[in-house]
C-alpha cells in the first residue's frame, strides 16, 4: 500500500467524522426554505455590491443579515420558522399573481378584456365583443353590467 493511498484513506475517515458530527449537529434544527432561500441571495447581492462600494454601514447590514439567516437555519423552534415561511409565500404569491395577471392581460389585449366584480372583487375574463353585457360573476354568482 502506498503513502498516498493510506493518507486519503485517512483523510475520507476524518471526513465522515466530521460529517457525523454535522448531521447530529443539526439533527432536530429547522434548516433552509424558500424564505432562507431568498434571504441568502440578498445576502450574496449586498456582498457582492459591497465589493465594489466599501461601506461600512453595508458590511454591518450584511452582517445581520448573515446572522438572521443562520438565526432560522439553525432554530429548533419548527412551528414560528413554518409561520415565517408561509407569510413569505403569501406575500410572494399576491406579488407573481399580480405580475402573471398583467402579463395575461397584455398577451391577450386584442381578444379579451378582465372585470373585476362589484360585488366579491374577483376578476372575470371576457371575449372582447362591443356592447353592453350582463356578466355573472365566476365566484359569487352575482350578474353585474359592463361595458366592452
Amino acid at each position: 500500500m502506498s503513502f498516498f493511498s493510506k493518507t486519503f484513506r485517512k483523510g475520507d475517515e476524518q471526513m465522515g467524522r466530521i460529517r457525523e458530527a454535522f448531521y447530529r449537529f443539526m439533527y432536530g434544527r429547522y434548516g433552509t426554505d424558500e424564505l432562507g432561500t431568498l434571504i441568502f441571495w440578498v445576502y450574496f447581492a449586498l456582498l457582492v455590491l459591497n465589493l465594489f462600494l466599501r461601506s461600512l454601514i453595508l458590511y454591518f447590514v450584511l452582517l445581520l443579515i448573515l446572522f438572521f439567516y443562520l438565526f432560522r437555519c439553525f432554530s429548533r423552534n419548527h412551528e414560528q420558522r413554518r409561520r415565517e415561511n408561509r407569510a413569505y409565500l403569501s406575500i410572494r404569491g399576491k406579488i407573481a399573481g399580480f405580475f402573471r395577471l398583467q402579463w395575461r392581460k397584455w398577451k391577450e389585449r386584442k381578444t379579451h378584456v378582465y372585470r373585476r366584480c362589484p360585488n366579491c372583487k374577483a376578476i372575470a375574463r371576457l371575449p372582447k365583443r362591443k356592447g353592453r353585457h350582463v356578466v355573472c360573476c365566476p365566484k359569487c354568482g352575482c350578474d353585474f353590467k359592463v361595458k366592452v
